[in-house]
This record gives structure tokens, C-alpha cells and sequence, in this order.
């Protein structure tokens, strides 16, 4: 199984849109995914798991994690880095069958010049602990908000050129 985990809880994210766009284009390479809006969690995630406690609202979001072998994370920049609430979804699943061995594909995204690229190295080391074999081409696609059309669709064309060659990367990888 693969999923597309959309790396904030924000409502209405440009996030959320780039991850949608990633599923409806990965669908017509035949690739099916799944979807995790961090949106999601428990709203009590910090109290009622972690530290080796699980709730019930958790578990079905840890079952389609450990039933997945390949990872997609759009990450967004919060504060030179990935949001804290991404860690903290790390953090409540299970360690270390989670991830451990699994592949990842990472995206940044920003409303800045630079695309999340302290972000996403800092979620590479992250990656690196948790034995998460991270493909080697990472996307930065920075000015987010020039980037996407009214339907939430990416749309210039070096953006949609280097986006379409990751894919086809990431459905090899």
C-alpha cells in the first residue's frame, strides 16, 4: 500500500491541494494510494498517544500505516522546518515496525523562495533514525500560492515537468 501524507492539520492547506494533486496524477500511472490528512488526528493525540498509549481514534490511522510500504510526505515550511503536529504523528505510531525499512518520497512546499528545503532535510534525519529509505529526488516547490490554479491543480510547467518525473520515479522506486 501507498500513502500520501499531507504533513499539516491546517484546514483548507495548499498542503492538502499538492497532495490530492500527487493522488489524482499517481492514479492515472496506475497507482493507487491512499490519502492521510493530518487533519485526522485525534484532537487529543499528545495526551492519549503517545508514550506507549493508544487510543481507539488512532488506531485505524496506525493500521493504514503499518499496512504501508511506500510513503509520499508533502511537507509544508512551519518556521524554517516541518510542523511540529508531523513529528508528533511520527512520535504516536507505532516504533519501529512503522517505518522501519519502508520507503519515503519527499516534497516541500512553500509560500517563500526556497521550498521547505531546511524542512526537508531536517525531516530526512528523521527518516535516516527511523531506517525510512528516502528516494533520492526531493521536490522544493516554493511560492506555493503562484504555483496552483483555482481547482488545485499545479499548472507551470517546469513545476509539472520535475513533479511528473518524480512520479514516475517514485512508482519505480
Amino acid at each position: 500500500m501507498i500513502t500520501i501524507v499531507s504533513g499539516t492539520n491546517r484546514p483548507a492547506s495548499n498542503t492538502l491541494k499538492v497532495a490530492q494533486y500527487y493522488q489524482k496524477e499517481l492514479a492515472k500511472k496506475e497507482l493507487q494510494t491512499e490519502l492521510l490528512n493530518l487533519q485526522r488526528l485525534p484532537a487529543d493525540l499528545i495526551s492519549s498517544d503517545l508514550y506507549g498509549q493508544r487510543s481507539a481514534a488512532f488506531e485505524e490511522i496506525q493500521q493504514l500505516v503499518t499496512d504501508t510500504s511506500k510513503f509520499l510526505f508533502i511537507i509544508p515550511e512551519y518556521n524554517g522546518s516541518f510542523p511540529g503536529v508531523l513529528k508528533t504523528f511520527i512520535d504516536a505510531c507505532t516504533f519501529p515496525e512503522s517505518f522501519y525499512d519502508k520507503k519515503a518520497c519527499l516534497v516541500g512546499v512553500s509560500s517563500g523562495k526556497y521550498g521547505n528545503i531546511r524542512g526537508i532535510e531536517h525531516f530526512n534525519g528523521v527518516c535516516a533514525y527511523l531506517h525510512l529509505h528516502v528516494m533520492p529526488l526531493r521536490l522544493h516547490i516554493s511560492s506555493i500560492k503562484n504555483e496552483l490554479d483555482e481547482a488545485g491543480n499545479l499548472y507551470q510547467a517546469d513545476t509539472l515537468k520535475f513533479t511528473n518525473e518524480q512520479m514516475d520515479k517514485f512508482v519505480k522506486f
